[in-house]
């Protein structure tokens, strides 16, 4: 069902959510960027529809959500264990259809390979999905080679309209709740690009052979390996645990999972002091095809969602989409070299 709803009702809808929910949507931080004044679009918490950020993209994903980036999972003591709390309210997350589709690679991760993840699992199954249409893509946006324009799954879509907000509905208990906030009801599907000036194609045949090309040393001098393109990538899911021990009794403390960074130094170090793909190009080249060749192998489809942020966060200008478009020249110069 569709709605128009005035800019007051849309502030009381949001009120009528946040009493059973807690409600997230990109909100912006005067003055919160890195290194700068500047304003910074990332989420939090909203209490009203005026908050949320329509007419720019975040500069970070929703997944801080489903995945914080600490997590306490269980707490110890010399003889007992507790499992940590689960939130008490349930999450309702204003997102765009790259990061609806993000979900999807969450899901696929957490709760279809293999084992199910249970902490993420008693957070997913809370979380209720807006979409917020996207009349036009952003410059560094490529979700329709990605094919993550087309939202997909989600409970109801909002975006501004006539002076309001047009909402598609596709949730009982929202319809219900909406049904007495609307000025009226109208057909409304939410808006997606048909274009980006930003593309991207991944050679068809993409084989492991890539890994021997030559063009992965270029990022040893360039990437500086601060891993903010994972930490904005809204499918990235690398983590590490930590055990927190209390100052005040050494056998009392707490296991955490914290979020972790494949282009990070100290990832890949294992037992014995040894350490895999310590050049940032190899880092880059493992980045790259678990992105392009390897999550596809598993799931059928690409793992990137062509959002963009890993373009616009690096701090090199180190294009991560470019690097997409250069893995045909990649097998061109491995398959040359083998002849």
């Amino acid at each position: 069902m569709g709605y128009i709803l005035s800019p007051e009702a849309a502030d009381r809808l949001i009120a009528s959510l946040a009493d059973d929910c807690l409600v997230f949507a990109p909100k912006r931080f005067v003055g919160g960027a890195v290194f700068s004044d500047l304003d910074c679009i990332r989420y939090g918490e909203v209490k009203t529809a005026g908050e949320i950020v329509f007419d720019q993209k975040s500069d970070y994903s929703f997944k801080e959500i489903l995945t914080p980036v600490c997590q306490a999972l269980f707490y110890f003591t010399e003889d007992q264990i507790k499992e940590a709390d689960a939130p008490e309210k349930g999450a309702v997350v204003f997102l765009r259809s790259c990061d609806l589709h993000a979900v999807k690679r969450l899901d696929d991760i957490y709760l279809n390979n293999g084992e199910e993840d249970y902490y993420y699992r008693r957070l997913r199954d809370r979380v209720k999905f807006v979409v917020m249409g996207c009349s036009e893509a952003f410059d560094s946006c490529f979700c329709v080679d990605m094919g993550t324009n087309v939202p997909e799954g989600y409970n109801m879509s909002m975006e501004p309209a006539e002076g309001g907000f047009a909402i598609d509905c596709r949730d009982a208990e929202l319809d219900e709740l909406l049904g007495s906030l609307a000025d009226r009801e109208c057909d409304v599907e939410p808006s997606h690009v048909e274009e980006t000036k930003t593309r991207v194609k991944i050679p068809e045949g993409l084989t492991q052979d890539v890994m021997r090309s030559k063009i992965w040393d270029e990022y040893d001098g360039r990437c500086i390996a601060c891993g903010r393109c994972n930490f904005v990538c809204p499918t990235c899911t690398c983590y590490t645990m930590q055990d927190l021990f209390y100052t005040e009794n050494g056998r009392v403390g707490e296991r955490r999972r914290v979020q972790a960074s494949c282009m990070v130094d100290g990832f890949t170090d294992v037992a014995g002091g040894g350490s895999y793909r310590k050049k940032n190009g190899e880092r880059m080249r493992f980045k790259t095809l678990h992105k392009a060749l390897d999550y596809k192998q598993r799931f059928g489809y690409q793992m990137c969602v062509g959002c963009g942020r890993c373009d616009d966060v690096c701090p090199e200008y180190i294009s991560f989409s470019r690097i997409l478009n250069r893995l045909g020249d990649m097998m061109e110069e491995v398959n040359t070299d083998a002849e």
